[in-house]
Formats: structure tokens, C-alpha cells, sequence
């Protein structure tokens, strides 16, 4: 079962004084699992010094704990169009949430980390499976990608697939006339913000940075050239 949680931006105010974070500016993470979803902290540091046992207080909540430094947005300058690369596929693998493509997900996550654009952050489990979550250190995003545990004789069969990924594309989802015959219904899913109401509740224990998780023998195998560019 997939984890309903998609890619998650670093915060861009301290979500303890909702203070802005400044360029340069030391910050905490703190990553919980919830019952039905992953939720991520971003505190600053005069926070995190003042509340950090509240915060880290559930160990059997929090995941993970690192610091980083914000880097302030910058608007990029306009860019040609270009063929589909490692990461924004793997943006719209992890958006899709469609299982045909998670041995493509883990595959060009590892891609990503071995060229140092992905770092794996934290590794948790649910409902028996293992997710690896990798941080974009630019952006402060969180990747979270299942590990399918994939077989080494699979690996051609699935760098064809994301060959051709880079080629075509993804496959339309929609069917033709379905959007002249049908009226879009209104979800009943309603979304809720996040509440500083978790920090001030955690009962106190140690907070541990997150392991780093083993290398898998058949990433030794992965090649990690990027097809886009050839």
C-alpha cells in the first residue's frame, strides 16, 4: 500500500514562533509518522534549543531529526523546454502513485543520491514495507520512495522501462469523452493544517539522528548515467 504523502517542501517560517527563517540561518527537522500519513517539523534554532524535548518527546511518533541551513528562494531564469531528466520523472513517478512504477521510483532515487542531488535522510516501515526518504539539499524537499526489493535480474527490464519513460513520456491516464460525460464530483477528503498542538503534548525521551540505511548489493549494478542526456 502506498503511503499517502507526497513530496514536501522544507517549511519557509518556523513552525514553532512562525518567525520567517533568513538566508544562511541554521534550522531543525524533526520527521513523525502519523497514523495515516508522514508530517514533517521545520523549527529554528532558538526553538528547537527552548522546546526540543516536547518536540522529540514520542520516540514512537518521530522517524528522524537533522539540521540544515536555509537557502532563500531564488526565482531561476527561464529555461528552454528539455527532455525529461532523473528528477522531474521522478517528481511525477512519485506524484502518480501508480505501482507499475516503483522499481523506476527506487531506481532513479539512486541515481539522484549517487550523483549528490538526493541524501537519504531517514528509513521507516509500514505495513511491512521499507520507504527511504531522501532530501533535495537545495529545496529542503522530501522524496519518499519505496524500496521494492528489487532483483538484480530485473534491472535491464526496468532501465528499458525508464528508457522509454525518457523518450515518450508517461502514458494519458484519461480516456477520450470522459470529461464531456461526466461532471467532476466534489471530494469529500478535507484538509487539515498542521498543529503546533503535537509539540506541546510529546511526553520527553531522547531524540536520535536517523540511521543511515544499508546499501542494497544490487544498486552495485544500477547504471547511473542519466538516459536523458545521452
Amino acid at each position: 500500500m502506498l503511503v499517502d504523502w507526497n513530496i514536501q517542501r522544507r517549511s519557509q517560517v518556523c513552525q514553532i514562533c512562525s518567525n520567517g527563517f533568513q538566508d544562511k540561518q541554521i534550522y531543525h527537522t524533526a520527521l513523525f509518522e502519523e497514523p495515516d500519513q508522514y508530517e514533517r517539523w521545520d523549527v529554528c534554532g532558538e526553538c528547537w534549543k527552548d522546546r526540543r524535548a516536547e518536540i522529540t518527546a514520542d520516540a514512537n511518533s518521530m522517524i528522524s531529526h537533522w539540521k540544515g541551513v536555509f537557502e532563500a528562494p531564488t526565482l531561476p531564469p527561464p529555461e528552454p523546454i528539455q527532455k525529461e531528466n532523473a528528477e522531474s520523472l521522478l517528481r511525477k513517478l512519485i506524484e502518480l502513485e501508480d505501482p507499475t512504477y516503483l522499481n523506476a521510483q527506487f531506481i532513479l532515487a539512486v541515481m539522484l543520491e549517487r550523483k549528490r542531488i538526493l541524501k537519504i535522510k531517514a528509513e521507516t516501515r509500514k505495513d511491512g514495507v521499507r520507504w527511504l526518504m531522501y532530501e533535495r539539499a537545495k529545496t529542503g524537499e522530501l522524496f519518499p520512495v519505496q524500496d521494492p526489493d528489487l532483483r538484480l535480474d530485473a534491472l535491464d527490464k526496468v532501465q528499458e522501462q525508464i528508457a522509454e519513460l525518457f523518450e515518450t513520456g508517461l502514458p494519458s491516464t484519461s480516456s477520450p469523452g470522459s470529461a464531456e460525460t461526466e461532471d467532476q464530483q466534489p471530494s469529500d477528503k478535507t484538509e487539515t493544517d498542521p498543529s503546533p498542538k503535537q509539540a506541546a503534548t510529546k511526553n520527553e525521551t531522547e531524540s536520535t539522528e536517523s540511521t543511515q540505511p544499508k546499501q542494497q548489493d544490487q544498486s552495485a549494478e544500477i547504471n547511473t548515467e542519466d538516459p536523458s542526456h545521452q
